[in-house]
């Protein structure tokens, strides 16, 4: 049997409030669960300790019996400090073209050549000087 531990919602219209459940993961999302492990309830304010209560020594428990979190509860987890979340991987999409990259490229290097022109450009003028100052 697959468990997962996720969110399973509750509340009225537009008033959410989310059980942290253990459940089969073939179980529909406000389904059947084996254990009712905390709340969520996102309507209180980020620094309020009620926002997020959890039972970890039940979560420690379904974790060492295989039980894997969804993304959101591994969130909260990890603030937790139970757990380590790693940063998803990015996707392809989100990578830019390689004709950006190209084009940032060359303005790159048309900015270190301007650079390097007005560094010649202001040596000159210094030897310039000191030739004129000797004569």
């Amino acid at each position: 049997m697959a468990l997962t531990i996720r969110l399973a919602r509750g509340g009225a219209k537009k008033r959410p409030f989310y059980r942290i459940v253990v459940a089969d993961k073939r179980m529909p999302r406000d389904g059947r669960f084996i254990e009712k492990l905390g709340t969520y309830n996102p309507m209180l304010a980020k620094d309020d300790e009620k926002r997020v209560i959890m039972n970890e020594e039940r979560i420690d428990y379904w974790l060492g019996q295989g039980a894997q979190p969804s993304d959101r509860v591994l969130r909260f987890l990890a603030k937790a400090g139970k757990a380590e979340r790693a940063i998803p991987q990015q996707t392809k999409k989100a990578e830019q073209s390689e004709k950006t990259k190209m084009r940032i490229e060359e303005k790159a290097e048309k900015r270190r050549e301007a650079e390097e022109a007005a560094k010649a450009a202001a040596e000159e003028a210094a030897a310039e000087e000191a030739t004129a100052t000797e004569a």
